[in-house]
């Protein structure tokens, strides 16, 4: 009966689509990168190495999934007035920073505009994402498991008190 309560009291009780999109968006951060076939065979030709790919069409509809997703976000945080409340700057440049390469990537497998330096900007917003990672809220990509392990919060399956 507890879990429950609980469940109900979190966001999977209380809003559920925004619990499903988010979820999925994160999956789709980390997984698109890794097992597209593009960055797979650059794998293979760097390390002689090669991870399973996703073909280039389900990799091309995985990334407008994630893009319209950061959308949705993007758009709840500006509408919404609740989310809209606590939004900062920061927040919307974190945004920007992950929607970036996916983006770009997506440009770049579509030979839109110059490739070249379409897949410059590409590279060098990957490698900003990456180093953002211990700058932004993004940290919580290294964090997840220990703050959902240790701190019951509105995210989780937890009583949701804050008493750390």
């Amino acid at each position: 009966m507890q879990f429950a309560v609980s469940l109900k009291n979190s966001i999977f009780g209380q809003h559920q689509a925004v619990a499903i999109f988010t979820s999925l968006l994160h999956i789709l951060i980390f997984i698109l990168p890794i097992f597209l076939l593009a960055h797979n065979l650059l794998l293979y030709e760097s390390w002689n190495f090669r991870l399973w790919s996703f073909s280039e069409s389900l990799g091309d509809k995985l990334t407008v999934l994630f893009l319209i997703l950061a959308l949705f976000f993007l758009l709840r945080r500006v509408v919404v007035p609740k989310v809209r409340a606590l939004s900062r700057t920061s927040d919307y440049f974190v945004w920007f920073i992950i929607v970036t390469p996916f983006l770009t990537g997506f440009m770049c497998y579509r030979q839109w505009f110059d490739y070249h330096t379409v897949l410059i900007i590409h590279i060098l917003a990957g490698e900003l994402m990456l180093i953002s990672i211990t700058f932004t809220k993004l940290d919580h990509m290294i964090f997840f498991f220990l703050a959902r392990f240790f701190i019951g919060s509105e995210f989780s399956f937890g009583r949701g008190t804050r008493t750390w």
